[in-house]
């Protein structure tokens, strides 16, 4: 399986109302690192998995509604704790909504790594295929 795997941040504001979450269930600030894997069994007629000015410009504009949100706002949270899996999960998905709408997207996976701080990261797989 190859795989292609650009990068970009994005800043956010946001409470995690829980005690589970202590000094976080505050709101505060956060600087997320977003990775995002496009993968396939087998490169496409070009040799690559996905063109990188494309793969780069759909996280962009993915996370754009995002920048300098506060996700206790942001109505794709609304209901649910804006964490880093929720933010992972909500990438992933909307990524997968462009792929799914490109009849020439032939990819059989998407991943995403969202890293709240070089030491502690999340990841989220989606099987494209299934």
């Amino acid at each position: 399986m190859f795989g292609l795997t650009v990068t970009d941040h994005v800043m956010v504001a946001h409470s995690l109302p829980d005690p589970f979450f202590g000094p976080a269930q505050g709101l505060h600030g956060a600087t997320l690192v977003v990775e995002a894997t496009w993968r396939r069994r087998e490169l496409d007629a070009h040799g690559v998995v996905v063109d990188i000015g494309a793969a780069s410009q759909a996280l962009s504009e993915v996370l754009d509604p995002l920048r300098y949100a506060n996700l206790d706002e942001h109505p794709d949270f609304a209901g649910r704790l804006s964490t880093t899996e929720a933010v992972a999960a909500h990438v992933a998905h909307a990524l997968a909504e462009r792929v799914r709408a490109d009849p020439d997207a032939d990819l059989d996976g998407l991943g995403v790594v969202v890293r709240e701080h070089p030491g502690a990261w999340v990841t989220y797989d989606l099987d494209l295929r299934a």
